[in-house]
């Protein structure tokens, strides 16, 4: 391809599209901590963060500049290399789910008397659902190399234990979405969306189990309770980061809120219709203005399952680790091969 046959302007949506949504995730994330802790407070019945700004808004900014300002510490003995690429590659892997997720309808605008609209995606890959498992299958090398190269004992359990985890409840995960893909015949993000828009109802009626099972192995996933075992202080000193400091502990910890994030996302728009609100599509609403609606209704539902990660958090306690690997083998996995089968015979028996 030549330079000349670059669409420049195409390049520069592209562009733009992925800072924004970096940004915004980055930003989630971050006010994912306060609102955590908020949440945390009121069901405990504490006020919670309320010293920086008004009830405490400023926390996250407070909380990441002590993130930059401490002191940086690589074990003597630890692979420098690997203790630097681990955290980073858990970032990456969690920022790069989203290059595939349609985020809302086209919008509309003109630029130097060109009529331009820009899809609210920025890859529309028809193999979108398999780039999402294969870059979160990545995830687990960050905890893994992180544990490793900190040669440290705690580390290492801990990383095992997360790999065996995630390798554990991936299965469960892809198994449970293998019938959802068998009702839309597409691998393809947008068309699963545009599947639901244009239907009366949305997946979940139809696959109210696997969206279960999916919903579940997510909390597994993203290594929140009660599957947090790769971080149990009480066994394992604080767990596969114990090791790290400063803005490298903060990419860990920034990586977990951002795959409850993303996870909350991929859940709406395979489940949940996407950015699709109901109604909306018969009001004749301008591009733009449907593309915004569009946008708040995913949020809307994103925040909805951000909300029930930490409710279950503060809830439930801890599995042991048996009971983990127990539930993810002995009953998981059972019901997603069930609910494919059925799924597989009441497809048959309908084009029969």
């Amino acid at each position: 391809m030549t330079l000349l046959a670059i669409d420049w302007g195409m390049l520069v949506e592209k562009l733009v599209l992925i800072g924004a949504i970096i940004s915004v995730s980055l930003l989630i994330a971050m006010y994912s901590t306060y609102a955590e802790r908020k949440v945390a407070a009121i069901l405990q019945d504490r006020v919670g963060p309320d010293r920086a700004g008004p009830w405490g808004i400023f926390q996250p900014l407070a909380d990441g500049g002590k993130l930059f300002f401490k002191e940086e510490i690589i074990p003597n003995t630890s692979n420098k290399l690997l203790f630097v690429m681990g955290p980073c590659l858990a970032m990456l892997t969690a920022m790069m789910t989203s290059a595939v997720i349609p985020w809302g309808n086209q919008i509309h605008f003109n630029l130097f008397g060109i009529d331009r609209y820009i899809n609210l995606q920025i890859a529309d890959i028809n193999i979108g659902v398999l780039f999402i498992f294969g870059v979160v299958s990545l995830g687990v090398y960050g905890i893994m190399i992180g544990g490793w190269a900190s040669n440290n004992k705690f580390s290492l359990m801990a990383a095992m234990r997360g790999a065996s985890q995630v390798i554990s409840y991936e299965l469960a995960m892809g198994i449970s979405l293998i019938a959802l893909l068998m009702l839309t015949g597409s691998l393809s993000m947008k068309t699963i969306v545009e599947q639901q828009i244009q239907g009366r109802l949305w997946n979940v009626a139809y696959q109210p189990l696997g969206f279960l099972l999916f919903f579940i192995c997510a909390f597994a996933e993203c290594n929140r309770a009660p599957f947090d075992l790769s971080e149990a202080e009480n066994e394992l000193n604080f767990g596969y980061h114990q090791e790290y400091s400063s803005m490298k502990l903060g990419f860990y910890l920034f990586a977990e809120y951002i795959n409850m994030f993303i996870s909350s996302v991929i859940m709406a728009t395979l489940y949940f219709g996407g950015y699709d609100m109901p109604f909306v599509n018969e009001a004749n609403l301008s591009v733009n203005v449907a593309a915004i609606v569009g946008i708040v209704a995913l949020m809307a539902k994103v925040f909805i399952f951000i909300f029930i990660f930490m409710w279950v958090r503060w809830t439930l306690p801890r599995f042991r680790y048996d009971q983990l690997m127990n539930l993810g083998w002995k009953s998981l996995i059972p019901l997603a091969l069930i609910n494919m089968f059925i799924t597989g015979a009441v497809i048959l028996w309908r084009q029969g």
